[in-house]
């Protein structure tokens, strides 16, 4: 495999591997919490290191793990007083751990190459370097080999405990009367979220991971409401991001992780301008409809209970209160639909006009 396959291929298992368990974080709005797990799972490598003094060992893993689910629980114990909302509480925890495994570094590892570089910007183009030999043979890219694990401990999880974790997810009080104690499943998922970033931030860094755990399922979010689809389309997002992002440096000759992490903002914001039903120019259409309906409805009655008066159309645009222009196209809007007549600028409900009017009526009091 050549090198450039092999920086795609990582993006794209890194790129689903975070999507997964990024769905139930967006879903429990704890987004900001994979921002703050990936720091602070920089002191858990620290400690860890400091016991094995081994940049290699897999103690690392699993200190960085147990921080990360340490992080989630600072952060709720916080939480629970009352006294500070979750994301005050994150922005307490977060800086705190961070910034105790910056200064032990700096005090007690300085001359160990581990640094803070390392963790958050990470550079996928150095991946292929680190190869995986056993007996003389070449198996490829290291980081292959650990994402493609952690792809598939991530499906494994969420495919055998789905039901729990969409009951937990939803509506944890039934979780916890159907027997299925949410509070394990929560700390299960962090724990996954845990693994999953200190898997994936060796080869693309804290920055690139927070970007594909977060943004392909608030992506996929605006498009379905089924949550086996979100995760589907979260990966398949994150997936096309990053080999889109690659893509884009090879073109522009900058950093890939950089310009993954701005085709996930692209593909959102395109997404969130454009996406059917919730995207912002259907939600303005969809509003300005309401208004218009509203507006007719109001109209039809007015002239209704007023049919004895007549009624034109500088008094109409006086009572709806709306500005010329709207007006204009609302009555010609009522006309079109056979509701009204406008005859030298006075306007009289017709037969279907009355009939209209009693509907809207009924639906005011039914409502």
């Amino acid at each position: 495999m050549s090198p450039q396959f092999e920086i795609q291929l990582i993006a794209v298992i890194v790129a689903v591997a975070c999507a997964l368990p990024g769905v139930f974080l967006v879903l429990r709005k704890m987004a900001m919490m994979s921002d703050s797990i990936t720091h602070t799972i920089l002191l858990g490598i620290v400690l860890a290191f400091f016991v094995t003094h081994d940049l290699s060992s897999s103690f690392l893993i699993a200190g960085a793990a147990l921080m990360g689910v340490v992080t989630v629980w600072l952060t709720e114990i916080l939480g629970r007083t009352r006294l500070l909302a979750e994301d005050a509480a994150i922005g307490i925890v977060f800086p705190l751990l961070f910034s105790i495994a910056i200064i032990l570094i700096t005090r007690y590892a300085g001359s160990v190459h581990l640094d803070t570089d390392s963790v958050l910007l990470g550079e996928l183009a150095f991946a292929p370097f680190d190869r995986m030999i056993v007996e003389r043979v070449d198996l490829g890219a290291k980081a292959i080999h650990t994402t493609g694990i952690l792809l598939l401990i991530n499906l494994a999880v969420i495919i055998i405990f789905f039901k729990e974790l969409k009951l937990a997810t939803f509506d944890p009080m039934l979780a916890s009367v159907l027997g299925f104690a949410p509070t394990l499943v929560h700390y299960g998922l962090m724990t996954l979220v845990s693994l999953t970033t200190v898997g994936a931030f060796q080869a693309v860094g804290s920055i690139l991971v927070v970007a594909f755990m977060i943004g392909p399922p608030v992506t996929a979010y605006l498009l379905t409401d089924d949550l086996k689809r979100m995760l589907i389309l979260s990966g398949a997002i994150g997936a096309i991001n990053g080999l889109l992002g690659y893509l884009a440096a090879a073109l522009l000759d900058v950093s890939i992780a950089g310009c993954m992490a701005m085709m996930t903002g692209i593909s959102f914001l395109l997404v969130f301008i454009f996406a059917p039903g919730r995207g912002l120019v259907s939600t303005l259409s969809r509003r300005r409809n309401q208004k218009i309906g509203f507006a007719k409805m109001i109209l039809l009655l007015h002239l209704y209970h007023h049919e004895e008066s007549e009624a034109n159309l500088a008094e109409i645009q006086n009572y709806l209160r709306l500005d010329g222009e709207l007006t204009k196209n609302l009555i010609a809007l009522l006309q079109k639909e056979g509701c009204i007549e406008l005859n030298n600028s006075v306007i009289k409900l017709t037969e279907q006009g009355r009939l209209t009017s009693l509907r809207s009526y009924e639906t005011l009091l039914s409502g």
